[in-house]
């Protein structure tokens, strides 16, 4: 009986990790099944531009994974029971279980509301491909009225800095403003936050800091301080959250439900799992979290992988870097900020800004891309042969 691993998400982490493993593992031992709900990688560091109105190409998973022997499973993932080692899913057909003996969970995350009355009925957001659709009809029926139309972004962190200069800078027509509860680009360096004042001023953007939402409606956003403001369309950049499927399957979580894992990703309470990306809370070199970032789903991804082959054919467990190095900003097309960070977290007074920044940034989205759409290229030929293969108790397993 072959060793059964499922891959929960084909994301950046998952996609990469996926085809790592089927590289490095002999078929004969193993077999790779990849489920995700979309038929197309989303290139989620991308859904900015595309809301904004660019052309954002998502590769189909199928493509990805031609020739690799994985089997993608178009599904939505609807619960997992570790303790019988299987997994729910919902599809045209009805769905099913499918059993493992490894599961990689990969289920990323979404946007998180905070409790706030009225995000989930009226507002926008680009944590995912239909949504950043959503928001795009919305924009270019905005930008069709001879008024025009205010767009409101509530949320400073990185996705909201670059969706609304983003979209200031592609529907120049339009009335865009963000909502930032401290101080605009806190967390960078001065030098930092200066350039990015100057991007928003270049741009036309209104900066309101030190504002609390309170509520969102059709038309509006009601504020802490009694203030309402006017919106044609507001967009939630407020955060994120991961799905409460690993919680309510009984894995040891955090208290917002990210899957604790070791050094090596593996869940701490269920050995069969392992958790990556913004799914896994997982400490990092630093001895700090690591943020919900295309960064950590590379590193976490890679450790897991080494983990997980490691075991199974009996070698050592190389420990990959878990280091959170810094943040790669984008300002519209034609600007951006490189603001490296120290190993408490804390930005560097060294920052990098302008078309050079914006440059890099390009590359590196170019670089995930085809990582991404490449999941075997570059690693060791040889595949391993499994130490002994799991004979997994029918108790345990579903065939």
């Amino acid at each position: 009986m072959k060793h059964r691993i499922i891959v929960l998400g084909a994301g950046y982490a998952g996609a990469y990790a996926a085809g790592t493993l089927a590289r490095r593992l002999s078929p004969a031992d193993a077999e790779i099944t990849v489920v995700n709900a979309e038929p197309d990688f989303v290139q989620r560091l991308r859904l900015h531009q595309l809301a904004a109105g660019q052309e954002v190409e998502a590769p189909r998973l199928a493509d990805v994974f031609a020739g690799t022997g994985i089997r993608l499973r178009l599904a939505r993932v609807t619960a997992v029971d570790p303790e019988r080692r299987a997994v729910a899913v919902a599809d045209a057909d009805g769905g099913g279980e499918l059993g493992y003996d490894t599961l990689l969970y990969a289920l990323g995350s979404h946007v998180a509301d905070h409790g706030v009355p009225g995000v989930a009925e009226h507002a926008f957001h680009v944590t995912s491909r239909p949504a950043a659709l959503r928001l795009r009809e919305r924009l270019d029926h905005l930008s069709r009225r001879d008024e025009g139309g205010s767009v409101l972004i509530v949320g400073d962190g990185l996705t909201g800095i670059e969706t609304v200069t983003e979209i200031a800078e592609s529907r120049p027509g339009l009335s865009v403003a963000l909502i930032a509860r401290g101080e605009l680009g806190a967390p960078l360096s001065a030098g930092a936050r200066s350039h990015l004042r100057r991007a928003c001023d270049r741009l036309g953007v209104t900066v309101l800091e030190h504002t609390g939402v309170e509520a969102v409606e059709a038309t509006r956003v009601l504020c802490a301080d009694g203030t309402a403001l006017a919106s044609d369309a507001t967009v939630w950049a407020a955060g994120f959250a991961v799905s409460p499927i690993a919680a309510a399957g009984g894995l040891m979580v955090t208290g917002e439900g990210r899957i604790v894992v070791d050094r090596t990703m593996r869940s701490l309470s269920h050995p069969s799992v392992y958790a990556v990306g913004d799914s896994a809370y997982a400490i990092g070199d630093n001895g700090r979290p690591l943020p919900m970032s295309c960064a950590s789903a590379g590193c976490t991804g890679t450790q897991a992988t080494a983990a997980i082959v490691g075991r199974l054919t009996g070698r050592k467990i190389s420990n990959a870097k878990l280091r959170y190095q810094g943040n790669h900003i984008s300002l519209g097309r034609r600007d951006g900020i490189l603001q490296l960070v120290d190993d408490e977290a804390q930005a560097k007074p060294r920052y990098m800004g302008g078309r050079k920044a914006a440059r890099v940034k390009a590359g590196i989205l170019k670089l995930s891309l085809w990582a991404t759409s490449h999941p075997t290229f570059g690693l060791p030929k040889r595949r391993r042969q499994l130490a002994a293969v799991p004979n997994v108790s029918a108790e345990k397993a579903i065939a």
